[in-house]
């Protein structure tokens, strides 16, 4: 996957600087920008690549039932939706129809499927929804849908404050929605919505609306663990940006994420007596115990390239690793052009997944990694063929994954 290498600092400004002139959406100078449900045409645009994608992503999925069936007896086709039931949405189905411990059963159950490592946002958020919509795959599809549509509008905008260029934000949406991993932000899973929580958690945080931005990172926190580190780069970026006692009567509120872990190991604590009980489920369930960095990448190696593996799982690990290395030198751009709050946040998620025994699901954490697009994005936008190169190289592999994964086999 190509990252970006810029040669000037000013492609990747310094968070800590003084806050640039108000600009709307467009990046044009003295107004304010629209709130996030008011579009311009460039959000407009967004969103038009946004359904574009949607309806090729659906398209694959339906041409999976069709082409891959359980039998090859069959005559007719599954629904499209059958190709969305895969791994980690059984977790998330399981907990949104029965809870975390049905009929008493738990970790002291011989067979246990560990679903206390998921936190309850996702599952909480299919269970609501589907009070209106019946079909369980469905109502994971649609908010996948949804929150992806608000995700792609606050990438978007970020990147246009981030950048001047006024087709910025179609860049590093462009370079998200054609990744590798693309297909989990269709999938029922969490990706999706905790984008569009974190990152307009992080845009409200750039226009110093800490009240919004720390509510909606608590929200974050609720889906995924890597919202507490989204948390710590806001408190980082508060800091570097308060610059009067006023600023810093908002501080508080950047405690408010840390409620939503607190709530859910309290909750654990009480049915289990373990208060660290979802970590002790992932170290369980997907070997996330603690290894040191060297180690975690020796034994990734080790499945990626021994031959100790069946050949679509050693893929898959080789794909782990090259993953890796790219958030590697996204860390290092992201320090080398001082921007410290997002170094944090990838700094430290890149520890979270690099500590424990082998790697598991970098490749689809980079959808989370929104330095990442629009770094891709000032790379292009002085050298156009970046984004052809990665159109006809990633846009295939992209398609490559999706099946992966539609057909039922691990794709990171």
């Amino acid at each position: 996957m190509p990252v970006s290498t810029p040669s000037r600092p000013a492609e990747l400004p310094d968070s800590s600087t003084t806050r640039p002139p108000v600009r709307d959406t467009l990046g044009r100078p003295g107004r304010a920008r629209p709130a996030l449900l008011r579009l311009d045409p460039g959000d407009r645009e967004v969103l038009w690549l946004y359904l574009l994608t949607r309806i090729g992503i659906w398209a694959t999925a339906g041409a999976v039932g069709w082409l891959f069936p359980s039998s090859s007896e069959t005559r007719r086709a599954a629904s499209p939706l059958s190709a969305w039931q895969q791994w980690d949405w059984w977790h998330y189905l399981h907990i949104a129809q029965d809870g975390y411990f049905p009929d008493l059963a738990g970790p002291w159950t011989a067979g246990w499927d560990n679903r206390e490592a998921f936190l309850p946002g996702f599952p909480l958020a299919l269970r609501a929804v589907h009070t209106v919509v019946p079909h369980w795959a469905a109502a994971g599809a649609l908010i996948s849908f949804l929150s992806g549509g608000v995700a792609v509008l606050a990438l978007a905008r970020i990147a246009r404050h981030h950048l001047p260029d006024l087709d910025a934000g179609r860049r590093a949406v462009a370079f998200l929605l054609l990744s590798p991993c693309a297909v989990f932000l269709a999938a029922g899973y969490t990706e999706a919505l905790f984008l569009a929580l974190a990152l307009p958690a992080w845009l409200a945080a750039q226009r110093r609306n800490w009240p919004a931005a720390a509510v909606l990172a608590c929200l974050a926190c609720s889906v995924r663990i890597t919202g507490l580190f989204l948390a710590a780069a806001l408190v980082l970026h508060f800091v570097l940006t308060a610059r009067s006692r006023r600023a810093w009567r908002a501080a508080p509120w950047l405690l408010l994420p840390a409620l939503a872990p607190l709530l859910y190991s309290w909750y654990l604590q009480t049915r289990t007596g373990d208060w660290m009980a979802w970590k002790h489920a992932q170290e369980r369930g997907w070997y996330r115990d603690f290894h040191a960095p060297w180690e975690a990448w020796a034994n990734t190696w080790q499945a990626g390239f021994g031959h100790t593996q069946a050949t679509g799982y050693a893929l898959m690990w080789q794909a782990e690793l090259l993953a890796m290395l790219v958030g590697v030198v996204l860390l290092a751009l992201l320090v080398r052009a001082r921007r410290w709050p997002e170094a944090l946040y990838i700094g430290l998620t890149l520890w979270a997944l690099g500590t424990s025994y082998w790697y598991t699901s970098v490749p689809r954490s980079t959808l989370l990694w929104w330095p990442l697009w629009i770094a891709l994005a000032s790379w292009s936008q002085r050298r156009p063929r970046i984004q052809t190169a990665y159109l006809y190289v990633v846009g295939p592999l992209s398609a490559v994954v999706a099946l992966t994964f539609l057909t039922g086999r691990w794709a990171g």
